[in-house]
């Protein structure tokens, strides 16, 4: 259980959020669309991508990774890291689902997400209809 596991970046998130105090907390907040850069060499697993949601999963690369307790921004308890959606966690990964608003190329557009300008982008899942993820 304690062999290394490997992720590759599929590409960079780009928001307008250069600082933690600027980005707004939680996904869905802040209305400003962000834009997912996949990489060249992953640009052909887009294709026929016509899912009007999206499940990301990315890096908060900037996060503390020694934090197992934290105060909620929303009503002040504290609360142990796997109650709430905090960046700060042993593995900082995060999971948001956003809108799909545009494929510009390798380009996607999509809803606002809760993350720097420049989040390493781990995975991409299509929402199926009725709500639910896809199998991994």
């Amino acid at each position: 259980m304690n062999s290394p596991i490997l992720l590759r970046p599929i590409g960079q998130i780009r928001t307008p959020w250069k600082t933690l105090a600027d980005c707004p907390s939680g996904p869905g907040r802040g209305g400003e669309e962000a834009r997912l850069e996949i990489l060249p060499e992953y640009a052909e697993a887009l294709h026929a991508l016509s899912a009007s949601e999206l499940d990301l999963l990315y890096w908060f690369d900037r996060a503390a990774r020694d934090v197992l307790r934290s105060v909620s921004p929303h009503d002040g308890g504290e609360r142990g890291v796997f109650a709430m959606r905090s960046p700060h966690r042993p593995n900082p990964v995060a999971l948001s689902r956003v809108p799909l608003i545009a494929v510009e190329g390798h380009i996607l557009v999509v809803g606002p997400l809760d993350c720097l300008d420049g989040t390493a982008l781990l995975d991409i899942k299509p929402v199926s209809c009725g709500g639910r993820s896809t199998k991994a």
